[in-house]
């Protein structure tokens, strides 16, 4: 994979894929908003891996930022082997009460940034005949829980037809559906955590999956039996029924 870029590589999975890819002795380019929450990761993982890793602090909601990471995914003298486009943010609102500027901003980090980043990525890859798009959905993608299920329907879509559209070049495209995971991201949203312990997964499980799975060239990658069985469940209901499953699914974190 040679270099890895991670978004939102401060905390929660992010995090995780950060330290998982410098152990496994690949460079790494790290964004977030936080440059000092960055740094002090970078400086870790240099000291505990050996390796090169670059601080690239952007709000991805912001178009310049979000041009200055698609203009380091495009160069060809520091090429990214691997791409994951990581960042996201729990709305735990409803859509037709909620804040709409949140509800844009959400759409920009995990949909704009997602096709922006995406597209600067397999550019330079297909070129060089090589490398591998990761892109984090969520088993909510198949649920019906508001704007969030929306964004990450989306993703999960767009990577599938990127991955077929790539057949042949060498590059991959991978989109990661989790359910539960013990991270930051539900405490930050103000998500109930109050769910049985089986439901929910490590970030050492999750990525650990996403990782091999991106190098076998799985295109969806769904961590855990009972989230691929669940999966599959949700896949064949009819929608009607899965709505009616809207206001127990958002209990358990998904969405909003």
């Amino acid at each position: 994979m040679g270099t890895a870029l991670i978004t939102g590589a401060s905390a929660g999975l992010g995090l995780e894929f950060a330290w998982q890819l410098a152990t496994a002795r690949h460079d790494v380019v790290l964004v977030a908003r936080d440059a000092e929450r960055l740094e002090r990761l970078a400086a870790q993982l240099r000291a505990a891996a050996g390796v090169h890793a670059e601080v690239l602090a952007a709000d991805l909601t912001d178009r310049a930022d979000l041009e200055r990471v698609a203009e380091r995914l495009r160069s060809d003298e520091r090429p990214v082997g691997l791409l994951v486009n990581n960042a996201g943010l729990g709305l735990h609102q409803r859509f037709v009460t909620g804040d709409l500027a949140r509800e844009e901003a959400a759409l920009d980090l995990m949909v704009r940034a997602v096709l922006v980043l995406s597209r600067a990525a397999v550019e330079p890859m297909v070129r060089r005949g090589r490398g591998a798009v990761l892109n984090v959905a969520s088993v909510a993608a198949l649920t019906a829980t508001g704007t969030y299920s929306a964004h990450k329907a989306w993703v999960r879509t767009f990577t599938e037809g990127l991955a077929s559209e790539l057949h042949g070049t060498g590059v991959t495209a991978t989109v990661l559906c989790p359910g539960l995971v013990h991270t930051e991201f539900h405490e930050r949203a103000g998500i109930d955590q109050h769910v049985p312990e089986i439901a929910w997964l490590s970030p050492e499980r999750v990525v650990a999956t996403a990782l091999a799975d991106v190098r076998r060239g799985v295109v969806i990658s769904t961590p855990s039996l009972r989230y691929r069985l669940g999966s599959g469940l949700l896949r064949v209901l009819p929608r009607a029924a899965v709505r009616k499953l809207n206001e127990p699914r958002r209990a358990l974190g998904f969405g909003e």
